[in-house]
């Protein structure tokens, strides 16, 4: 049966191929599922075939455990556990176990983990989408949130319904607003992601290689230069792309450094695409140069290919004659794992033909085992507290509580004439559009079973509001107008109206990315009808991605804008919260909103950052026009003062870069983590309202090498429930790592000049500073000859 329907796919379109593959996959593993609770199992290290072994020896070290364990292989067993649904090794007493496993924002449906039909561990919290809560930048919140999913995760595991091993999260920067990923990362920025995922491994993993023992493992996706998925007939699968080192180096691959050399995750997962020429899986610069020599990713940690990228090898990249060489390329070039079934197939062929030998497949299988060891895989159950987690560890109250506070962080006000927050008179609501009673599709992708989904309408409802729901149109409904006529009466029976709509998973998804950045359908257009009626109108715009909101803006009859991402079990809750005051708004947007030409000036595949004659510029660093609304724009229901405090900010300040460096050498174990300095701002909460507020610290200057990026983000942090009439102060730590810059070898380098910071996006409080001395390279960078 296997054999016929991979014949079948043969004939089909490869997208579509690998997409029936992996539905094929989540299918056979949810059938397997229900058949047995105890889909996962654990080797007996006091009864069992492996008792006297080493692996079983808790005070030896975790790659001498692992490598005692694989020296007990043979030839065919290592081969057949270089795939993601290892089998085991059954004559030794090894459980068969499936490394993918899924955990973007709750523990979720995938090949790994399987939810129960109801009662026990039919559930898990579902928080939004990483998008939203980027736009919290709020780093304990992240961490925070990343405890309670691993929480989850290992109470899942004890009850043998997930594995160990969790492939989140997607950290690849949102640089084109019309990928369909976007959603699953955090936003454009590089040192945002950078300090969300350092804050989020160190919650899913239980710290910084922690000892004993990890909670789970994560995985940092997909490596490398990887956001595009299907645009314009171009797949991902086969897609090439051409990359600077300098763009690597200070763009692309930063949240991935900070991920593997200083998180310390114990996986990373390759990319389909090709970066310069060579497919990510089989490319021995990423896998081996960068990730291992000079990040330090060590041997009790391993790769993972994305599935059927080991496949994509052979086609449609054509990197190689024949599959079994394209299988030993990936082994060859560092990836432990292949998501698929291709290497357990072709490898024999490679092993057989002196392409690969014994030790290779060890290599490979120790490194993987040797994360299981560390995850007490083969230790003593009562001596591990992870191991004592259960039903009563999930969907908490205090689960429950985080994910509400990160919807509510997360949401962006975009506009407000000072119709928000809705006045007490304001009691009937017309609630109109396709996101009005959304409830699965809050969850965005990468979901699993929520224990409730609160749709707007309902949170609407739970307000106390006496509300009319009208759907009016779909997200992408064209020249059907036929539910406009009731949409516009209800909003004249109305005290105010809400127009809930933006994307949703029909058009921006894993495999689909947008043409446009414009409102899809006709949505726009029944926003106009509802806005001759004359009431307070509301736009509630969800989605990844953003839409030129350049009309609503504009617009004098729409009041406000609040853009709710995917907001997760409780979105709808958190939306009114927000509407009516019960929570102020400081979300702040974590990607640009472009206006609609953004699209034809240049295409998806072009990989540079720097404006060009065919390229006006990526991210708010280099856009050279005017964004609708820019990164780090966000509304408050109060007004803010700011004040420099701690040491006095003279007019200028200068900083010798020797000196910093000389320091930094003592202080830091990289340079691009030593400090250049802290700066204190006071905020007071000069409005009526208590609210949070985000500090975001910018720096802008003609240093480096041009062209010179218009700002660049150095410093943020989230101020908390400062009342009216109260004052905190914002520690802003900016490393010299935040204001260096790359060469065009990939090198970091620190450079004499004037530095301006800025506090804010509309530059609230402004210090100028000198770095005096010589430029000094503070981060060296491989060179990839093979490229």
């Amino acid at each position: 049966m296997e054999f016929l329907i991979d014949t079948l796919l043969n004939y089909l379109p490869l997208w579509m191929a690998n997409a029936m593959r992996r539905l094929s996959a989540l299918l056979i593993a949810f059938a397997v599922g229900t058949t047995s609770v105890k889909a996962y199992g654990f080797p007996d290290c006091v009864n069992g075939p492996l008792a006297n072994n080493t692996v079983c020896d808790t005070s030896k070290d975790a790659i001498t455990r692992a490598r005692a364990l694989i020296d007990l292989w043979t030839d065919e067993e290592l081969t057949n556990n270089t795939v993601n649904a290892s089998p085991g090794v059954s004559r030794l007493g090894l459980p068969a176990y499936n490394w993918w496993s899924e955990g973007l924002h709750g523990v979720a449906q995938s090949p790994g983990v399987t939810f129960a039909p109801s009662g026990d561990f039919s559930h898990a919290s579902s928080f939004p989408q990483p998008i939203l809560m980027g736009a919290a930048f709020d780093d304990p919140l992240i961490q925070a949130v990343a405890t309670i999913v691993s929480t989850e995760a290992r109470a899942f595991n004890n009850a043998g319904r997930a594995g160990l091993d969790y492939w989140t999260p997607n950290i690849n920067p949102f640089k084109d607003p019309r990928w369909g990923r976007g959603q699953e990362t955090p936003g454009e920025d590089p040192l945002h992601l950078q300090q969300y995922v350092y804050n989020l491994i160190v919650g899913l993993q239980g710290g910084v290689d922690p000892k004993p023992y990890f909670k789970i493992v994560a995985d940092c996706k997909h490596y490398a230069a990887y956001d595009l998925d299907n645009w314009e007939g171009i797949q991902r699968y086969g897609f090439d792309a051409q990359v600077t080192q300098q763009d690597l180096s200070e763009y692309y691959l930063p949240p991935f450094q900070t991920c593997v050399r200083d998180a310390k995750v114990a996986s990373v997962m390759c990319s389909y695409n090709a970066v310069n020429g060579i497919p990510s899986c089989a490319n021995s610069f990423l896998l081996q140069d960068i990730l291992r020599d000079t990040w330090g990713f060590t041997d009790d940690r391993w790769v993972t290919s994305d599935c059927d990228a080991v496949q994509n090898i052979y086609t449609p990249h054509n990197y190689t004659d024949d599959p079994a060489q394209a299988a030993a390329d990936a082994l060859l070039a560092g990836t432990d794992i292949d998501c698929g079934t291709f290497s357990s197939t072709y490898l024999p062929d490679a092993l057989a033909r002196g392409i690969i030998n014994s030790t290779d497949l060890k290599r490979a299988a120790s490194r993987q085992y040797a994360s299981l060891v560390r995850l007490g895989y083969f230790d003593p159950p009562e001596s591990q507290p992870y191991r004592q987690l259960g039903w009563s560890d999930v969907n908490t109250p205090e689960a429950q509580q985080l994910a509400h506070t990160a919807a509510v962080e997360g949401m962006v006000l975009l506009k407000n004439d000072g119709v928000l927050p809705f006045s007490k008179g304001i009691r009937r609501l017309a609630l109109i559009g396709p996101w009005a009673n959304a409830t699965q599709l809050m969850q965005g992708n990468y979901f699993g079973v929520a224990p409730f989904l609160i749709s707007p309408l309902l949170g609407a409802q739970q307000a106390g509001f006496d509300v009319e729901y009208v759907f009016g149109t779909n997200v992408t409904t064209r020249n059907d107008t036929s539910g406009f006529p009731a949409a516009v009466a209800a909003a004249k029976r109305a005290d105010a109206v809400i127009f809930a709509g933006g994307l949703d998973e029909t058009v921006e998804r894993e495999s689909v990315d947008r043409l446009n950045v414009t409102w899809p359908g006709n949505q726009l257009d029944l926003v106009a009808e509802l806005e001759s009626v004359g009431k307070p109108l509301v736009v509630a715009q969800f989605g990844g991605g953003q839409l030129d909101d350049t009309a609503l803006k504009n617009s004098r009859a729409v009041n406000a804008i609040i853009w709710g991402g995917y907001p997760g079990q409780s979105g709808g809750t958190a939306l009114f919260d927000i509407l009516t005051g019960k929570a102020a708004p400081a979300g702040r947007l974590p990607i640009t909103q472009y206006p609609a030409a953004y699209a034809d000036q240049v295409p998806m595949t072009d990989m540079t950052l720097r404006p060009s004659a065919t390229n006006p510029g990526r991210t708010y660093k280099w856009y050279t026009g005017a964004p609708v609304f820019e990164f780090g724009f966000g509304l408050h229901y109060t007004t803010f003062s700011f004040a420099w405090a701690g040491a006095p900010r003279t007019p200028t300040t200068a900083y010798s870069i020797a000196q910093l460096v000389s320091k930094g050498k003592q202080s830091a174990a990289f340079l691009d983590l030593a400090p250049l300095d802290t700066f204190g701002v006071r905020v007071t909460n000069t409005g009526k309202v208590t609210s949070d507020y985000v500090a975001l610290l910018f720096v802008s200057g003609s240093f480096g090498p041009a062209p010179h990026p218009n700002k660049q983000l150095v410093s943020y942090t989230r101020v908390h429930s400062l009342a009216p009439r109260k004052s905190t102060v914002a520690e802003l730590p900016v490393t010299l790592g935040a204001i260096a810059r790359a060469d065009e070898t990939g090198a970091k380098w620190v450079y004499p000049g004037t530095y301006t910071v800025a506090l804010d996006t509309t530059g609230e409080l402004k210090h100028t500073f000198t770095l005096t001395g010589q430029a000094t390279m503070i981060a060296d960078w491989p060179s990839d000859s093979r490229s």
